[in-house]
C-alpha cells in the first residue's frame, strides 16, 4: 500500500507500507522533488545496465528525508508549515516514509532501529527549527 499525506494540496509525506509489492518501477515523487523515491520489483535475471550519473547542478531549498524502519514501531506526527498539528501515522518494521514538506515529530513506541537518508551537507542547527509539538494525550 502507498499512502500520500497531504495538506492544502501540498504533499507532506509518502509512506510505502512493508506489504506493498508491485512488479516494475514505481516513482512515487514528482520529478521536481529534490529527494526522489521509487519502489522497484524485478524478476530474477533482470539486468539494470551499468551506468554513471552525470554532473548536474541542483538547487535544494528544503531538506526532505527518507526513513526506513528496520525494527520496532514509530509514531509520526505531521504539522503544517505554521507548526499546527494535522494528523499522525504509525510505521512498523519494513515501512518506508519520505518526509517531503511541513513539519514532523516522532515517538518510538518500542525499541526502534531506523535508517535516515537526506540531502547534505548538513547545516547543523541552521538546518531546522525545533518547536513544541503535541503530547500523546492531545492526539
Amino acid at each position: 500500500m502507498i499512502e500520500r499525506i497531504t495538506h492544502n494540496s501540498d504533499l507532506l509525506a509518502v509512506i510505502i507500507r512493508r506489504d506493498f509489492s508491485e512488479p516494475g518501477v514505481h516513482f512515487l515523487t514528482p520529478d521536481d522533488f529534490s529527494q526522489q523515491l521509487a519502489f522497484m520489483k524485478h524478476p530474477a535475471g533482470k539486468v539494470i545496465d551499468p551506468h554513471v550519473h552525470n554532473l548536474v547542478t541542483r538547487q535544494v531549498h528544503f531538506t526532505q528525508e527518507v526513513l526506513l524502519i528496520r525494527k520496532g514501531r514509530l509514531h509520526v506526527d505531521f504539522y503544517d508549515d505554521d507548526r499546527n498539528y494535522l494528523e499522525c501515522r504509525v510505521l512498523e518494521a519494513g515501512d518506508v516514509i519520505l518526509l517531503a514538506g511541513g513539519g514532523h515529530g516522532f515517538e518510538a513506541m518500542e525499541e526502534l532501529e531506523m535508517i535516515e537518508v537526506k540531502q547534505g551537507p548538513y547545516a547543523g542547527e541552521l538546518d531546522k527549527v525545533r518547536f513544541e509539538g503535541v503530547k500523546a494525550v492531545e492526539r
